[in-house]
């Protein structure tokens, strides 16, 4: 009898796990949904401030074009800053080949630790 109670335990804990993956999935996504939009309309923004001052007269046309490049140019860069300090903070999982290339490595390391002992050993 305790058995099966367990096992109906560990379904509900099992089916509350992936409730609560699919949950984190869901509100990520929105989330970056959300911050893709922010900067769309960031974007719009500034361009829209710019042609109205190059309409108005208040900056040449070139000048304009000028602006909104260093504009996207200084959030480009703050963007990457911020990448950089996140993966230094808490850097990406490794990669299939990363493991496979430390795997190799450590088989190579293995065989001449193997050689090393055979030649003591003689």
């Amino acid at each position: 009898m305790n058995k099966k109670v367990e096992e109906k335990v560990e379904e509900e804990s099992e089916e509350k796990k992936q409730t609560i993956a699919s949950n984190l999935y869901e509100i990520s996504r929105k989330v970056l949904l959300a911050a893709v939009g922010a900067a769309a309309i960031a974007q719009d923004e500034v361009d829209s401030f710019v042609s109205k001052l190059a309409e108005r007269g208040e900056i040449a046309e070139k000048d304009a074009r000028r602006l909104v490049k260093e504009v996207l140019d200084r959030r480009e860069k703050l963007e990457e800053e911020k990448r950089a300090e996140r993966e230094k903070k808490h850097p990406s999982a490794a990669t299939k080949a990363d493991i496979e290339a430390l795997a190799a490595r450590l088989n190579e390391l293995n065989k001449k630790i193997d050689d090393l002992i055979a030649k003591k050993s003689e």
